[in-house]
């Protein structure tokens, strides 16, 4: 069976030519996943993504490209996705270490032991009101450069001011953000 056949068949909804094309393809998919991702279980895991993301997406497929080279597209874009989220918990993380405030950390990750969940809950809320509390460009520029990753230059281009203003915000967000937090975490303490 042919390229064009094969996707012929995919956009039919034949099972038999998906389980075609996942044995043509799986074991490259895997492999580029796992040379992203580093971690065989989290390139099972979106390489059955890929898949699924395929299944369902076949009919936006034009034939402008190879098969092969759409699901590669794909799988990479998944991977990529993957690492930004697990990039962003970590910078979640390291919030609650920049404001030295390590309990915050874990509300903030979404955990939560079950006993004290009504209490994280509200701590969280507080949390995220304070973050919202800011400015705007100040909690834009906090939520890029903290949250998110980017970088200052980048910050500035989005938007569209100076990397020294961006410095700026991102201090002024942090210094006010991290007295916030204080308060609440000893109104909270006592």
């Amino acid at each position: 069976m042919d390229e064009e056949e094969l996707v012929s068949h995919l956009k039919s909804g034949n099972k038999a030519a998906f389980n075609i094309l996942i044995e043509l393809y799986g074991k490259r998919v895997l492999n580029t996943c796992n040379r992203f991702l580093l971690n065989e279980h989290d390139a099972e895991d979106i390489s059955q993504e890929v898949f699924i993301e395929v299944f369902q997406s076949i009919q936006s497929f034009r034939g402008n490209s190879k098969l092969s080279t759409w699901i590669y597209r794909i799988a990479i874009a998944k991977c990529l996705d993957e690492i930004k989220r697990k990039n962003r918990k970590k910078r979640i993380t390291s919030i609650g270490k920049l404001f030295h405030l390590d309990e915050v950390v874990h509300w903030i990750a979404g955990g939560s032991s079950t006993d004290k969940s009504i209490k994280e809950k509200e701590k969280l809320q507080e949390v995220m009101q304070a973050l919202n509390a800011l400015p705007d460009n100040q909690r834009i520029a906090f939520t890029l450069s903290k949250i998110e990753g980017y970088t200052n230059l980048e910050i500035s281009e989005i938007m569209n001011t100076t990397t020294v203003a961006v410095e700026s915000l991102i201090y002024r967000a942090k210094k006010r953000v991290s007295k916030e937090l204080e308060f609440i975490l000893k109104n909270n303490l006592e």
